[in-house]
């Protein structure tokens, strides 16, 4: 397949080396001449001068047989113009865009633009770095609203159903991990001890959620979630 890169910054770098050592064709496009010096000394996809989001600079990068158009500068209104006409005009099927902003990445992912929102991502790495108490999100949508957390259920509510879990918690269990295998329940399975739950909830509300989780069945009623 082939891919165009919009931005040789560290990321886009990173990625045209990675995607080369995959056996993709790879162009990179950079306004600035010297940026091509993060690639590695031995990729050799084209590396093109120009804006990202300028029609002329998208064909001579290869826009017209990319399956796959990937927009990392720095700059965001680059990025997502760049994404759009990638999309838009020259159809491509695979588009991501590169965004700081997570209220314009939710805006875009609307639009059908699926985009990476840099400040949420990289902080809930660190939250999963420093965290071990399960507070941490395993993934949250664009706009930072909705969390998937993975939670570690107390024992006390091992032979308990999902349904019961979900009515103590209010979170949507999406699925169980069971020993080494994934378990997609259905609202009378039983939790088995050992279990790790995915619940998908609001954010606001992931701190609670995982408290009466981890707390047992009762925790809630009995006024114990802190």
């Amino acid at each position: 397949m082939h891919v165009v890169i919009m931005g040789c910054g560290r990321v886009g770098a990173s990625l045209a080396n990675a995607l080369e050592r995959l056996e993709h064709s790879v162009s990179v496009i950079d306004r600035d001449l010297d940026a091509f010096r993060r690639l590695s000394t031995d990729f050799h996809g084209d590396q093109v001068l120009g804006n990202g989001f300028s029609k002329e600079t998208l064909r001579e990068a290869g826009i017209d047989k990319a399956g796959a158009f990937a927009a990392v500068s720095s700059g965001d209104n680059s990025n997502i113009i760049s994404a759009r006409v990638a999309r838009e005009t020259f159809h491509v099927p695979h588009v991501v865009a590169r965004i700081y902003d997570q209220k314009r990445a939710a805006v875009y992912e609307r639009l059908g633009i699926p985009t990476v929102a840099t400040v949420p991502w990289t902080t809930d790495r660190f939250l999963h770095t420093l965290l071990a108490d399960g507070a941490a999100p395993a993934w949250r949508d664009p706009s930072g609203q909705v969390s998937l957390l993975q939670v570690w259920p107390h024992d006390s509510w091992a032979g308990h159903t999902v349904g019961r879990l979900q009515e103590a918690s209010g979170a949507r269990v999406a699925f169980l991990h069971r020993s080494t295998a994934p378990v997609l329940p259905d609202h009378d399975e039983r939790l088995l001890e050992g279990d790790s739950v995915y619940v998908v909830t609001v954010s606001e509300r992931s701190h609670t959620v995982s408290k009466v989780i981890e707390q047992g069945p009762d925790a809630g009623s009995r006024g114990e979630v802190r």
